[in-house]
């Protein structure tokens, strides 16, 4: 069992849906199922606290349903879903109706972001009666798709001062990007992307952001930073239960550099951009040292043929959910990081800096929502094994040195050794606020 900085062999019980008992030379119940995970490592599930599962209005590229087979497959239980969608969740009950498609068809565990536009902060505000029932508030201080680019300050003063959830924030400047793009009107490929959507853009809404949040004391959490420009913003004086404004990598930056675009194109194109392999050096060195609050995906899947489509049209994002923990796996194989750390990072942190009730931990009385992995297999991506309704990663014939074996969700097993228990449905996430 990997958990709270340690690793320990122990026996785990499972009842009703919780964390009974955890200790040495349990016994068996009678009626009980006894699952022999001598050998195997027993980690809290992974909570990813951003993903486009794309439903509704996207549903050619993904749905709920199927990108969170996917998820629990690869060891996420719970997603915090984004609000750009057709139509965006800009309202309360658009949002709840994103709720209702979870609660009817997904297997893991999930909340939604309400979504801000330049003219709905009102609606916005709105969500401080539900506080303990959505995850998050997110703005786009970069582009979207729809009404989403939140540029009009007066909207951002109010949601700064008067939230009472965490702001959720993507961090690109359009001014800058715009610029950028006159420079290179000749840009044909993806190998452009970081020039023009490149590390001043980012850092400059970023400071925006953290400028805001300072001024009101609200609590910010900035999505997917992908630049040692940005990592002055964040710091590791003190722990995350402490922090007001946190910081999250996602895995393609950790992964990725700009050396790849040649040989992988378009599909890692994806806002932010990834960048030069100065910035991937200095995101694992603020990882490690705590700059960096949270691993997530970003997981943005778009179909095979809208990514093989010219650089300027193509749609920015990947698919990651299902391999994001065993590409962490293979760095711990590879001895980047340790096991613990990846379950601080990819389960402990994002239940404190969301405060999800009861989840992220191997506790007694927790949800058991967990994930048993052997380290000792290897898992090859390839299309055959993918589960996103697009059908393709860009970690397509990878080999990456572990294996889901199981998943729980709520205590019931969803994932067994490459079979999906599609009757199992998740819980919409609570939050203690």
């Amino acid at each position: 069992m990997v958990n709270e900085g340690s690793t320990l062999v122990t026996d785990v019980w499972i009842k009703n849906g919780h964390i009974e008992k955890i200790g040495n030379d349990l016994q068996p119940k009678e009626g009980c199922k006894v699952i022999e995970a001598e050998g195997l490592y027993l980690l809290p599930g992974i909570i990813d606290d951003q993903v486009h599962f794309r439903e509704p209005g996207l549903t050619h590229k993904a749905t709920i349903a199927t990108e969170a087979r996917a998820a629990v497959a690869g060891g996420t239980t719970s997603f915090m879903e984004m609000p750009n969608t057709n139509p965006p969740a800009l309202t309360q009950d658009l949002l709840e109706q994103k709720f209702s498609i979870a609660a009817a068809t997904s297997v893991a565990n999930y909340s939604f972001m309400m979504g801000v536009s330049n003219d709905n902060a009102d609606e916005v505000l709105r969500t401080n009666e539900k506080k303990r029932d959505v995850a998050a508030i997110k703005i786009f201080m970069g582009s979207s798709t729809g009404n989403m680019l939140v540029d009009n300050y007066v909207t951002l003063n109010k949601l700064f001062s008067e939230s009472e959830l965490l702001i959720a924030t993507h961090c690109e400047d359009e001014r800058i990007i715009a610029a950028n793009k006159l420079k290179y009107p000749d840009a044909d490929d993806a190998s452009f992307h970081p020039l023009i959507r490149d590390a001043e853009a980012c850092f400059a809404s970023s400071f925006s952001a953290v400028q805001l949040a300072k001024k009101y004391d609200t609590r910010l959490h900035i999505f997917h930073i992908s630049t040692a420009m940005e990592l002055q913003l964040f710091t590791n004086m003190f722990p995350l239960t402490e922090k007001r404004i946190t910081s999250e990598v996602c895995v393609h930056h950790l992964h990725f550099t700009a050396d790849d675009y040649p040989r992988l194109g378009n599909l890692i194109k994806c806002n932010p951009a990834i960048k030069a392999p100065e910035n991937k050096a200095a995101l694992w060195e603020a990882l490690l040292d705590d700059r960096l609050d949270i691993i997530a995906t970003d997981h943005a899947p778009h179909t095979w043929d809208e990514k093989q489509q010219p650089y300027a049209q193509a749609p920015a994002g990947l698919p990651l959910v299902q391999h994001s923990l065993l590409l962490m796996l293979k760095y711990v194989k590879e001895g980047k990081l340790s096991l613990e750390k990846v379950v601080e990072k990819m389960c402990h942190a994002p239940a404190q800096c969301f405060q999800i009730k009861d989840r992220g931990y191997i506790r007694e009385g927790y949800h058991a929502d967990l994930v048993l992995v052997d380290l000792d297999t290897f898992t090859t991506v390839t299309r055959e094994n993918i589960l996103y309704k697009c059908g393709w990663s860009p970690l397509e014939n990878e080999i990456l040195p572990a294996t889901v074996r199981y998943t729980f969700v709520n205590g019931e097993i969803v994932y067994e050794d490459g079979k999906i228990n599609d009757s199992v449905r998740g819980q919409r996430l609570l939050f203690d606020r």
